[in-house]
């Protein structure tokens, strides 16, 4: 790569990095937690600046102590054993109430960070749109769960470590300039003085192995992140494959199966290797510092000491606060690994984050359906919607369904029956036309498979809402009048009733959740029409009787009619010339 290229790639990344902080920092500002988080630095503040300042009394406190050592002199050795140990106990209580602030600081940004991610996740439409939105929509499980926790205790981490070295560094820079000011060399027969001699050295020992960690730990931003990339589609595989696990069984797919889970670990291994590669380089750049550090500064200040300018006790001043100037600086020598690790995963997490504030404006190129919500009717205005390269319609330009009336749309396999259905429910704006719709609340739709939430069956059946929203008795009536009479005793059970309850049973949990709500106005895709015989009849008998002002809207491939529907309507599919929406 060419300097200008390099140029501008570092320029890229630094502005890319300042708009994901940004980004941040609107996350936590916007919490409800952001006072006591707040709180909480400022405790943290004010003990590392307390910690400081006994570092500085402690430091100066080793001329005393060493040079009585040296004077043998038992009495001040004595009284310095003593002051040693109020520095001590003091510095023991402020490093066990700077432990307590970072753990509570590091879940309190956990909780607003994770909260913030919940709320623009799902925010009306928002985690549909993510799920076709590329990439940036892969996983966001993983982003929301493991990167943010990463992404918070990183940068708790970090910042106190910045923090404290810069206040190390301020502090300890004056006093070993003070005792380095009056080194005297000789060189050929000449003497002169260097200023601050202890503290250029500091800087220089630091500034080179500042230089080569991040030439060395640079590699490991990118690497991280993809890394994290792999994980959360080896821990999706597998969570797949448990999910399916009876279809994999009854295919014999099991071999298969391995193979895939393996190709995909194979990147996930392929990629912690090489980052283990670059991490024992930077290990042995770190690593060497920090031995040569433990001589440098007796090295370094032996002119003084030899030349009679230093005593013991000020020699060993001079070592603790070279030592204290040295490690602040070589923070960043200590940290490139983790400045890496925490930069890739605040791109995963910030970028979903960004993506999700964008959904609102997803491809502004395209013409959009003008929806209104909360009308009397559910009324379509020669509404068409886009799919791909399809221009999908009715054979109708203007249909109103009123209270209580049953309309069948009937399309042919892949004309566009499932994004007709997400347009009604407001899920899939691109398209022209005009949408007007009953109040959601008033509204539910059925989608071929029935979602089962987690959860106690009471809250299943009352899902969105609370189960305190409907009467204790409307539970069991609706597990009854579907035939689900055998759950009433587990209405209070929770479990994963995706997984224990049959697909039959589920489709008949999801027309007991039609009787406890009882909806105005109910949209279906496929979810009417390719019922048993005995299944038809129970759920018409509902419509009948529990559910007879109930308006039905039923979009199928099926143009049976079964006498209860009042109107047919047809669905047709166009060639268009347009390119196809963003999400797909």
């Amino acid at each position: 790569m060419s300097q200008d290229q390099s140029f501008f790639s570092s320029a890229a990344s630094t502005a890319g990095t300042a708009r994901q902080l940004r980004t941040y920092g609107d996350a936590v500002s916007g919490s409800p937690g952001r006072y006591k988080l707040l709180l909480l630095v400022l405790g943290l503040a004010v003990v590392i600046a307390a910690t400081t300042i006994g570092q500085l009394r402690l430091n100066a406190w080793y001329e005393p102590f060493f040079d009585a050592v040296k004077n043998k002199d038992l009495a001040s050795f004595l009284r310095q054993l003593v002051v040693f140990t109020i520095v001590a106990i003091v510095l023991i209580f402020l490093n066990i109430a700077q432990t307590w602030l970072d753990l509570w600081t590091k879940i309190a940004l956990r909780d607003c960070v994770t909260r913030d991610l919940l709320v623009q996740w799902f925010a009306p439409r928002r985690a549909f749109l993510l799920a076709g939105a590329g990439p940036v929509g892969s996983n966001p499980d993983q982003r929301v769960q493991e990167d943010a926790r990463r992404l918070t205790e990183l940068t708790v981490s970090l910042a106190i470590g910045f923090f404290q070295s810069t206040l190390l560094l301020f502090s300890f820079v004056g006093v070993l300039w003070l005792l380095s000011r009056g080194f005297v060399f000789e060189f050929d027969g000449r003497s002169f003085q260097i200023p601050g001699f202890m503290v250029w050295v500091a800087l220089i020992y630091a500034a080179s192995g500042s230089s080569l960690s991040w030439r060395l730990g640079r590699p490991l931003i990118e690497l991280n992140a993809a890394r994290y990339a792999r994980e959360a589609e080896f821990r999706f595989g597998l969570m797949q494959a448990n999910e399916a696990s009876d279809g994999i069984a009854l295919s014999g797919g099991e071999e298969g199966e391995q193979a895939r889970l393996e190709r995909e670990f194979d990147g996930v291994i392929g990629l912690m290797r090489r980052i283990a590669n670059v991490a024992t380089r930077l290990t042995g750049v770190t690593a060497g510092y920090g031995w040569f550090a433990t001589v440098a500064p007796i090295v370094a200040a032996a002119p003084g000491y030899f030349g009679g300018q230093l005593t013991f006790g000020e020699l060993m001043v001079v070592v603790g606060a070279f030592n204290q100037v040295q490690q602040a600086l070589r923070w960043y020598v200590d940290n490139a690994g983790n400045i890496a690790d925490w930069r890739a995963t605040l791109q995963r997490v910030m970028d979903l984050r960004q993506a999700l504030l964008a959904m609102d404006q997803a491809a502004p190129s395209q013409s959009r359906i003008a929806i209104l919500e909360g009308e009397p009717v559910l009324a379509l205005d020669d509404l068409t919607v886009h799919v791909a390269d399809r221009a999908v319609s009715i054979d109708e330009p203007h249909v109103a369904v009123l209270p209580g009336e049953r309309v069948l749309v009937i399309g042919k396999p892949g004309t566009g029956k499932s994004m007709l259905f997400r347009a009604l429910a407001g899920l899939w704006p691109w398209g022209t036309g005009r949408l007007r719709l009953p109040p959601k609340a008033d509204t539910i739709f059925l989608p071929q498979r029935p979602y089962v939430p987690n959860g106690s069956l009471r809250e299943v059946l009352s899902y969105p809402c609370k189960p305190s929203t409907f009467q204790e008795a409307a539970f069991s009536r609706a597990l009854e009048r579907t035939d689900l009479r055998h759950l009433i005793p587990s209405l209070d059970r929770v479990a994963r009733w995706d997984n224990e309850l049959t697909v039959d049973e589920q489709q008949h949990l999801a027309f007991a959740r039609l009787l406890v709500h009882g909806p105005a106005w109910v949209v279906s895709d496929e979810a009417l029409c390719h019922l048993n015989e005995d299944d038809r009849k129970m759920l018409f008998s509902i419509f009948d009787d529990e559910l007879s002002k109930t308006a039905v809207v039923s979009i199928s491939s099926n143009d049976a009619q079964y006498g209860f529907y009042s109107r047919i309507l047809h669905l047709n599919a166009q060639p268009r010339a347009e390119a196809s929406p963003a999400p797909s």
